[in-house]
């Protein structure tokens, strides 16, 4: 079984427990569900470069990534660093993350928060916004244009943006929806871990013009995030490169000081 179908098999056995624990009254009885939504793409748009911070303690590829942060001290000294949003894993199995993290990375700071985990049901786009995200991702290679459709416009009504993250050209063509706010380009390959930035070199041209783009993976020098501004990207979503630091937030503000130099 590929690690995807393997996550969301899981996801979906674990949200028919949640679902009997947690109602969507019980969701949307919560104090962020009815708290306005930053604007991912406009703090990005607004950017000279478009930094989205990502806290996660491990991935299936890396499983001793970074467990000795706070995520909410992470997340002040990422909004200190200049950051335009932050990413929050909440996937606990494989990724080490949980709701709780979301949480307090709202309590923490006023960035737009994207919660990055599987969605594999509108129970989750709600779930979200109760814990305070303001951006879903949903994963191409994880769902149907069906779902793709449903859960980016389930987020729209919520005052949530949605990003589709996808992996190759056939994924952006069927894909992509006018609910989608931002489209997400993964260098990863997700069946041998590779990553290469040719893909987002590839896929720019293929992307409509008024859409919000954002690179993803395996970018760790500026200069990646300088040639990929340059031929239209707004956004790059930077995980490992600091987490794998002991300070995350201060390995952000560097990386961002040293683009301001070039």
């Amino acid at each position: 079984m590929h690690i995807l179908d393997e996550i969301s098999a899981f996801k979906k056995r674990l949200l028919d427990h949640k679902k009997q624990a947690v109602s969507i009254k019980d969701l949307e009885a919560m104090p962020n569900f009815k708290r306005h939504c930053f604007a991912l793409t406009e703090r990005l748009k607004n950017s000279d470069f478009g930094i989205i911070a990502e806290h996660k303690r491990r991935s299936p590829s890396k499983p001793h990534l970074n467990f000795k942060t706070d995520v909410f001290d992470v997340a002040k000294t990422y909004e200190v660093a200049g950051v335009s949003g932050m990413s929050v894993l909440t996937e606990q199995k494989y990724f080490g993350g949980s709701l709780e993290d979301l949480l307090l990375c709202r309590s923490a700071c006023n960035l737009p928060l994207l919660r990055k985990d599987f969605m594999v049901d509108e129970y989750q786009i709600i779930e979200s916004k109760a814990y305070g995200a303001d951006v879903i991702l949903l994963i191409a290679a994880c769902l149907n244009p069906a779902e793709v459709q449903q859960f980016s416009s389930l987020a729209k009504q919520l005052g949530m943006q949605s990003i589709l993250e996808v992996h190759n050209l056939e994924e952006l063509q069927q894909f992509f929806c006018e609910s989608i706010d931002i489209v997400g380009v993964n260098n990863r390959n997700l069946k041998t871990f590779e990553v290469d930035l040719q893909i987002s070199k590839a896929l720019i041209e293929h992307i409509p013009e008024n859409v919000v783009k954002i690179s993803e993976s395996g970018l760790k020098h500026p200069q990646d995030i300088l040639d990929l501004s340059q031929i239209g990207y707004d956004g790059f979503l930077l995980g490992e490169h600091f987490m794998t630091t002991d300070n995350p937030g201060l390995a952000a503000q560097k990386f961002i000081q040293t683009l301001k130099q070039n």
